[in-house]
């Protein structure tokens, strides 16, 4: 790619970065999306918490996956072209390319960390050096192309770790709709594996959001470091706290940075006043009863063929055809 396309595409990305945080922080109640918590830091903490006892969606899925792949391959079938949303490290994934290697057409990881994204593919490439690997760097919540495939008989969105949980319900189901959209330009039937948490006593989940150790909060907190950085903001990360919340009536975890005072801070040249105790809001996390998700599946097209959960019922991986 031309450096200049390069430049022109960083360029996109921080002036919607710079658009979503002032709109975020305009709002009664401040928001910032979630999806801004992964930058090459934010990846970094994301990755030491999903291995922190205290969490346990990323260990409960990966033993999922370990015990149904053989169901899972011979579901997804021959040749197919596997397209991962928000593939990170791509470590959960290599239970799936493992066992698929000698009949997948390719792998397509896509993510919006650029850093994350080269690192994952190269490691990749060089595990399976037989496996066609196409990173994509993109926010996968807007829409997007794919690279030119090589033959296949059909494509499969994965879609782990239950990011599905960290849409609105209207989002959730745009997300269904763009995955349709994907999976449905291939040959073939299109698929979708996606993982979902599901709801579970809130002494397990309220230390999965805030762990003793501090590192969710880190990565919470980051948030600010990064909004400093990029948009020369002065916020005083001294005077924020994390802070996760279950809201039953929306069936989530919430997470807010909360103001430790009454306080001022600008960003990209615009000031905002922040009383004690208020708060931003970073990220949701729903967690699904048995027919959550398929229900906001099915809006987009897709019918729900398989389900596999761990013995508690804590979490559930499960798998979509189109039609």
């Amino acid at each position: 790619m031309p450096d200049s396309a390069l430049a022109s595409g960083a360029t996109t990305a921080a002036d919607a970065f710079r658009r979503d945080v002032l709109s975020g922080l305009r709002k009664s109640q401040k928001t910032l999306p979630s999806k801004y918590l992964y930058d090459a830091r934010g990846s970094e903490l994301f990755d030491q918490i999903t291995r922190l006892d205290v969490y346990y969606p990323t260990e409960t899925e990966r033993a999922i996956l370990r015990e149904h792949i053989g169901e899972i391959a011979a579901a997804i079938g021959d040749r197919p072209i596997v397209v991962e949303y928000g593939s990170g490290s791509s470590d959960k994934t290599r239970i799936l390319l493992e066992e698929l290697q000698h009949e997948i057409a390719a792998y397509v990881p896509i993510d919006i960390s650029p850093s994350a994204l080269g690192d994952a593919a190269e490691r990749l490439r060089q595990r399976y050096p037989a496996m066609e690997v196409l990173p994509v760097a993109a926010d996968y919540t807007r829409p997007l192309a794919l690279p030119e495939l090589p033959p296949h008989d059909h494509i499969v969105v994965f879609f782990p770790g239950s990011t599905i949980g960290n849409f609105e319900a209207d989002e959730a189901r745009a997300f269904f709709a763009q995955a349709a959209r994907v999976a449905g330009s291939g040959r073939g039937t299109g698929g979708l594996l996606i993982g979902a948490d599901q709801r579970k006593p809130l002494d397990v989940l309220i230390p999965a959001y805030d762990d003793p150790e501090g590192v969710t909060a880190a990565f919470n907190l980051n948030l600010l470091t990064r909004i400093n950085r990029e948009l020369d903001a002065d916020f005083d990360l001294g005077l924020w706290r994390h802070e996760a919340r279950w809201n039953e009536n929306e069936s989530r975890i919430e997470m807010h940075l909360v103001s430790q005072a009454d306080q001022r801070a600008t960003v990209a040249g615009e000031a905002f006043a922040f009383a004690s105790g208020e708060t931003i809001h970073t990220e949701i996390s729903t967690k699904y009863g048995p027919e959550g998700l398929a229900d906001l599946a099915a809006d987009a097209g897709w019918t729900r063929q398989d389900r596999w959960t761990d013995a508690r019922s804590w979490f559930a991986v499960e798998r979509y055809t189109l039609g």
